[in-house]
């Protein structure tokens, strides 16, 4: 299953420079990132030199996808899936997904940023595994806002090692929504499909992966 952890927080809390140093210290531990950030403006320029997408490609992402209210910066309207269905249709090759927003995001583990708030997110969204800030809080996993590599190994340990276990390496979308599948479905899926494509004659010495995308013509 792909990780995903996304980093939530009031406005001018310091996500974006948090986050942005959490992905540069997991490149260099070695791991492929994507990150998806979420805002609330519209109109926006894609990596101006400054902007928050700039400052994530600099960090070392592999890849970045901004998502605004009325598009997202791949050419394409924004179709309103969530956080999970964006990560699995976009970025399947990555190791993990770091994401900035989605504080309503399901079954989604988030780290809330935060600095002189009194109004703690953890207490109003689910999913809540860890907090940075300078201020006194309690609780478990609580992190000060300059120990991004700090973060990055928690993350690390908890989401990236021993990944070869229990990773899905059969990915199902329907109507760009992830349906879980237990490992027995997942190979009878991955089997019947390749020995589909191994009987078009190709050849299977050069197959890595395979990709599908079937659309169900509708009912008269």
């Amino acid at each position: 299953m792909l990780p995903i952890v996304t980093f939530i927080g009031w406005h001018d809390s310091g996500k974006t420079t948090l986050a942005s140093q959490v992905v540069r210290h997991l490149k260099q531990l070695g791991y492929r990132v994507a990150v998806i950030k979420s805002t609330k403006e519209t109109g926006i320029v894609f990596d101006t030199p400054g902007s928050d997408t700039d400052t994530h490609r600099k960090a070392g992402a592999d890849s970045v996808l901004l998502v605004a209210p009325d598009q997202i910066v791949m050419m394409t309207d924004n179709s309103g899936y969530s956080l999970t269905t964006l990560a699995y249709r976009y970025f399947p090759e990555v190791d993990i997904v770091i994401g900035e927003g989605f504080k309503e995001a399901r079954q989604v583990a988030k780290i809330e940023v935060f600095r002189n708030s009194k109004e703690l997110l953890r207490d109003q969204v689910s999913g809540v595994i860890a907090v940075a800030t300078n201020e006194k809080i309690s609780g478990d996993y609580i992190f000060r806002l300059n120990e991004a590599a700090e973060i990055a190994s928690f993350i690390e340990k908890r989401f990236l090692q021993d990944t070869g276990n229990g990773t899905d390496h059969t990915t199902l979308l329907v109507n760009g929504s992830r349906v879980p599948m237990k490992d027995f479905v997942q190979d009878a899926l991955a089997g019947s499909i390749t020995g589909f494509v191994e009987s078009l004659k190709v050849n299977s010495g050069d197959i890595k992966e395979i990709e599908i995308r079937i659309t169900v013509p509708k009912k008269r």
